[in-house]
């Protein structure tokens, strides 16, 4: 008897709401942010580092920053389904970067979405959204920031028409020294 399958269908349209996160979303966003990690990074972050990943501290984390959003500047954008489950999210803001400005140039800082979800067209509707608030915001440019080698992420970006814009830099996630590539997109 074969299994039934809760993974979407590739491709398919997932019926989707994205909204400004609030207060009670915490806890959704910090589920996808580590289920989303520990699917993603596997093969490029050790497996317990990744089996260790905690919701209920990213919980605290990300309630913060959606308590402490200031739209249209800077804010955490939800993708949620009829039940209200979060289900993607991303997170915008100004630049952090030392060799851009911030009052011009926006950031993704995150997006992510459960696996049960990818190619399902949440992350393209999210990332539509994303840019979207941060057109609005009048940033000119956005960059965003992803570990060299997550092929699956790079080929997302680049479908959507971000560019690699030669700036790289070293980080250490789980005592690894990792390298991350820098995207830009004309907004």
């Amino acid at each position: 008897m074969r299994r039934a399958s809760t993974r979407v269908a590739r491709d398919s349209i997932v019926a989707v709401e994205i909204r400004p996160a609030q207060a009670a979303d915490a806890l959704g966003v910090a589920t996808v942010h580590v289920r989303s990690w520990q699917a993603a990074y596997k093969g490029l972050l050790p497996d317990l580092y990744l089996d260790q990943l905690d919701v209920e501290r990213r919980r605290a984390g990300w309630a913060r920053n959606i308590d402490e959003a200031d739209w249209p500047r800077t804010g955490t954008l939800v993708a949620t389904e009829a039940s209200g489950n979060v289900v993607g999210f991303a997170h915008v803001g100004p630049a952090r970067d030392d060799d851009v400005d911030p009052l011009v140039v926006g950031e993704l800082a995150a997006i992510y979405a459960l696996p049960d979800v990818w190619g399902s067209g949440v992350g393209r509707r999210l990332m539509a959204a994303a840019v979207n608030v941060l057109r609005d915001a009048a940033f000119v440019d956005a960059i965003l920031w992803v570990l060299e080698g997550n092929d699956r992420a790079q080929r997302f970006y680049e479908i959507g028409g971000w560019q690699l814009d030669g700036a790289a830099k070293d980080v250490v996630i789980a005592d690894m020294p990792l390298a991350e590539v820098r995207y830009r997109l004309v907004l």
